[in-house]
């Protein structure tokens, strides 16, 4: 909860910057085309998509963060999954706190949004919105790759030329012992 706490923060503080700072739609070059600050409000999801169903949106935040919680509350055991899933509700507290308290009102705010780099995406974003993409290429990895929830490690197949445990043998070969 530490982590949400400090990613809502610094979301929530880089947005107040943003529009106490930066001009309403017009770049401001903070490193030429590699970085560029340009200020909006978006009333949908990724690239604007959805822009007369915000409240959908509002919605599934909401679900996502008390899923997160219920499973810090209940299941979660991991280190490395209680960072992950800390981060990943910062991020998504910092876009539902926009949907809730910002114009034009609760629950269909919009997003503020105000970093540009368009040599890797064509798109406008915030800091909790870093956090939600990286933190969900994390979860991805996670699940294929990391421990389980509670922290115990994924059991990993026999890889080609290695031997396979013991009691992996057909029964035959086993009988034969």
């Amino acid at each position: 909860m530490i982590l949400a706490t400090i990613v809502l923060a610094a979301d929530q503080f880089t947005k107040y910057l943003a529009l106490e700072n930066l001009p309403y739609q017009e770049p401001v070059r903070i490193l030429g085309d590699f970085l560029i600050f340009y200020l909006t409000r978006n009333p949908g999801a990724a690239f604007s998509l959805g822009e007369d169903v915000t409240w959908i949106f509002t919605i599934a935040l909401a679900v996502v963060a008390v899923v997160i919680v219920f499973l810090a509350l209940t299941r979660l055991r991991s280190r490395l999954w209680a960072v992950v899933l800390g981060l990943l509700l910062g991020g998504v507290l910092g876009n539902l706190t926009d949907r809730l308290l910002r114009e034009p009102g609760f629950p269909v705010g919009h997003v503020v949004d105000f970093i540009n780099t368009p040599w890797m995406m064509p798109a406008i974003y915030n800091v909790a919105d870093i956090f939600i993409v990286t933190m969900m290429i994390s979860v991805a990895a996670l699940v294929l790759f990391g421990p389980h929830l509670d922290g115990t490690p994924q059991e990993r197949s026999a890889r080609k030329g290695e031997p396979a445990p013991a009691d992996s043998a057909p029964r035959s070969e086993r009988a034969a012992d």
